[in-house]
């Protein structure tokens, strides 16, 4: 799952759906320190997880790719580079874009956020400083109260698993929105490995009730889609019908299961 640690921003929007669930995210971060670079790759775990686009959740670093490997000191140090990148990276009014900074100064988040909000998109900013102290010009504000940390200064340890938490609830929250989840479930992730095989599989036996073998029959029917694989046994329909359902019902399990979609 997406997590988060350390200053970055990012945006997502969805077409066709509200305004703050949207289809492409994008992450700015500074490169000051290994978290931050962590916080990059963890987004890349959304694709094979939920079944997003790759376009939709992107990671941008202060410093460019090379401070992936080694820090670039002083990257984040302007308010410019923050908003270049966010030019660059084509935000616009449809977009939502979120700075993460456990101090709320870090010039490079802020030019991003700033720049945002000049274009018109939705801005969110997390921050482990008092929200008496937040004057930025955001849509929200999301400041955890975490109190000092243990070493002074060490934002990395109470401040960055706060952003972590913060930022699974909203993804969490934005990929259950997406139909991506059904019941408590990850019905969109992707068979990319042994690992996901199986727990794809589990998944479709654990919904529908039927034996290891059945389910791995008929995932090969659904073409190794867990969402098609369900549908078809829940519905009682063949792999081509249960592709058209989910297609009629946006994706979503419960409406493709449940829905006469049929008349419509």
């Amino acid at each position: 799952m997406l997590g988060a640690f350390g200053d970055f921003s990012w945006k997502c929007w969805k077409r066709g759906l509200e305004p703050w669930l949207k289809t492409r995210c994008c992450s700015t971060s500074s490169a000051r320190s290994l978290r931050k670079r962590e916080t990059r790759l963890r987004w890349r775990e959304c694709p094979p997880t939920f079944g997003s686009d790759p376009e939709l959740i992107q990671g941008i670093i202060a410093g460019g790719r090379p401070a992936m490997f080694k820090a670039q000191e002083g990257a984040e140090d302007k308010e410019e580079n923050g908003a270049n990148d966010i030019v660059a990276h084509g935000v616009n009014p449809n977009d939502v874009v979120c700075g993460i900074a456990a101090s709320r100064r870090t010039p490079y988040v802020v030019g991003a956020v700033k720049q945002a909000r000049m274009i018109g998109a939705k801005t969110i900013f997390v921050t482990t400083n008092p929200r008496s102290q937040f004057n930025l010009d955001v849509n929200v504000a999301i400041c955890p109260d975490v109190g000092p940390e243990v070493i002074m200064g060490s934002t990395r340890m109470k401040s960055g698993t706060a952003q972590k938490m913060v930022l699974n609830m909203i993804t969490t929250a934005v990929m259950v929105r997406l139909g991506k989840v059904y019941e408590n479930m990850m019905v969109d992730l992707q068979m990319t490995n042994k690992k996901l095989e199986e727990r794809s599989k589990r998944i479709v036996m654990t919904i529908t009730g039927i034996g290891y073998e059945r389910a791995e029959k008929v995932l090969e029917e659904a073409g190794g889609h867990v969402k098609t694989a369900v549908v078809m046994i829940r519905a009682n329909v063949d792999a081509p019908e249960a592709k058209r359902r989910l297609h009629k019902a946006d994706g979503f399990v419960r409406r493709a299961i449940e829905g006469d979609l049929a008349k419509h």
